[in-house]
């Protein structure tokens, strides 16, 4: 069978455009992939996302779009939107098993790519299907390092961030007051730091995380990230820096991707051709679910 990677981004239009530049950009090593992108309900309207799916799937016959039924959301009210996003994801991870299933049977899945907001969905990929599953991170690694420290912050204090003068020893990072960390980390009783907090902890079971940035631009916290000083008590995962992965001007309508890390491609998704090596650490041959 042929072979195929799966993305799974966050229903905003914002994570989506992101992971579908970089399924463009896994096809520039290996055109023969079939890149498959699972879309769940938006939760609310963020942008035109048909109008750029219908644009995408005219211009680039190998990124095939699966939308998932609507699922009906139990709550209209939350401080942050995140947790709007969350609800759908939860409730999506039984028709992501189905869509899942469904591909395998047509295509051997070399790996899934998973949105970090769609976090819920690792533990159904790696455990229930055995499929080779990644997250993607669309931000950069400095955020990556407060995200895996976040456990470790949770145990060191009983206050919300927000309470929280400063911290001075998150791994990589400059002090950073309390009341700085991203909106959703600031109330630790909040839905949102929950969920967060929860996927921080399912990260590192993950086969690897893929970044939005390059190594020359953090080059210090990715070595701190990679040495597993923000994860002290768990293993942490390769690291692969594929960023920038962005639409230039021009390229509104489904162009071409811009990236500068041509080559930072997890290996096995080159299995069939040996002349093309990622720069990553180096990873194990791809799973077909069963």
């Amino acid at each position: 069978m042929d072979e195929a990677v799966v993305l799974y981004p966050s229903p905003t239009i914002g994570h989506l455009i992101s992971l579908v530049e970089l399924g463009k950009h896994l096809l520039t090593h290996q055109p023969s992939l079939s890149i498959h992108v699972l879309l769940a309900t938006e939760p609310y309207s963020a942008g035109k996302m048909d109008t750029y799916v219908s644009s995408i799937s005219g211009t680039f016959p190998s990124i095939k779009f699966h939308h998932l039924p609507t699922v009906t959301l139990s709550t209209t009210s939350a401080t942050h939107h995140e947790t709007f996003i969350f609800e759908v994801l939860r409730l999506s991870k039984p028709l992501v098993h189905e869509q899942l299933l469904s591909i395998s049977r047509n295509y051997t899945i070399c790996g899934i790519i998973i949105d970090f907001l769609a976090t819920s969905a690792l533990s159904l990929a790696t455990e229930v299907l055995n499929i080779p599953a990644y997250i993607y991170i669309t931000s950069c690694a400095s955020f990556l390092s407060s995200y895996l420290y976040l456990p470790t912050l949770h145990q060191k204090t009983t206050k919300s961030f927000r309470d929280v003068r400063e911290f001075p020893d998150i791994p990589g990072l400059p002090p950073i007051r309390g009341a700085d960390m991203v909106k959703p980390f600031l109330d630790r009783e909040d839905d949102a730091y929950i969920h967060f907090l929860d996927f921080a902890i399912q990260t590192p079971k993950a086969k690897g995380i893929i970044i939005n940035t390059f190594e020359l631009l953090e080059s210090k916290v990715i070595k701190t990230i990679s040495d597993g000083l923000c994860v002290p008590n768990n293993r942490t995962p390769p690291l692969f820096c594929v960023g920038p992965l962005i639409l230039a001007e021009g390229q509104r309508e489904g162009g071409g991707s811009n990236s500068s890390s041509d080559d930072a491609v997890p290996d096995e998704w080159c299995c069939s051709h040996e002349n093309v090596k990622g720069k990553g650490r180096s990873m194990a041959g791809p799973q077909a679910p069963p």
